[in-house]
C-alpha cells in the first residue's frame, strides 16, 4: 500500500511539472502579450484596444466566491 501511494504522488508530481515547463514566464514590469477575452457584457475585448484607448492596469484578484 505504501508503495502504491509513494508511486501515486509521484506520478502527480512528475506530471504537474511538466505543465509549467515551456511556458513563458513574464518578470516584474514586462509588457504584457496581446490577448482578447470576453467581457461581463459578453462582448470581445483585446489588450491592444484597450492600450490604444488610454493606460491599462490589469488586475488578477483570485476569489472562490465566483
Amino acid at each position: 500500500m505504501r508503495l502504491y501511494s509513494l508511486m501515486c504522488v509521484t506520478l502527480f508530481v512528475v506530471l504537474a511539472s511538466q505543465r509549467s515547463i515551456g511556458q513563458e514566464t513574464l518578470s516584474v514590469d514586462s509588457e504584457a502579450p496581446s490577448f482578447t477575452l470576453k467581457d461581463q457584457d459578453g462582448k470581445q475585448r483585446s489588450l491592444d484596444d484597450l492600450v490604444k484607448a488610454g493606460n491599462v492596469a490589469l488586475v488578477f484578484y483570485r476569489s472562490a466566491s465566483w
